[in-house]
């Protein structure tokens, strides 16, 4: 069990484009994820060499008919270099569009938590933390409606509560 904390903000979520390295549309943007699904699941990976965001992308990979079943699209962003990112979606061969963060701009929109200050911002695998964000796409524009930022490395939500984000954003769409 995840000790993650929950926040829901209702907020129209920050705009963005990104270069895809994984299945759909390249560039990715929200919006024209709105087309197709009810909600998108964001997994702000920290680093190409992270241990428990391979995990946690094989868990969401393992259970990706789940999502698709809900009308949810998972999104994997990493804060790393196009080639880097495409490098990472070779070993994790995720079956969702993975996205390529180079400068940690969207991260940083989204509120991505780091720590250790100085230190972290030059090291993401040691200040950078996970952050998933469930986005309700089901309004006009796309809405926060659920984030969980991490406080250490491997706090992140469990699978069940992100699925349980995207079923009820599917219900405000009935």
């Amino acid at each position: 069990m995840s000790d993650t904390t929950r926040d829901a903000t209702g907020e129209v979520a920050p705009a963005f484009e990104l270069p895809n390295v994984g299945p759909g549309e390249d560039p990715f943007t929200p919006m024209a994820a709105a087309a197709e699904y009810d909600s998108l699941v964001i997994l702000f990976q920290r680093d190409y060499y992270c241990g428990n965001c391979r995990e946690q992308v094989a868990d969401v990979r393992d259970r990706f008919d789940e999502f698709e079943a809900v009308g949810a699209l998972p999104v994997s962003v990493l804060p790393e270099s196009v080639e880097r990112t495409r490098d990472w979606q070779e070993v994790v061969e995720l079956p969702y569009p993975v996205l390529a963060d180079p400068n940690s701009a969207v991260g940083d929109e989204y509120d991505q938590p780091n720590r250790f200050g100085i230190l972290g911002n030059a090291f993401d695998l040691v200040g950078r933390m996970p952050l998933a964000v469930v986005l309700d796409l089901t309004g006009a524009e796309p809405t926060v409606y659920e984030s969980y930022p991490g406080r250490t490395p491997g706090d992140r939500p469990d699978i069940d509560d992100l699925l349980d984000d995207c079923r009820a954003c599917r219900e405000t769409d009935d």
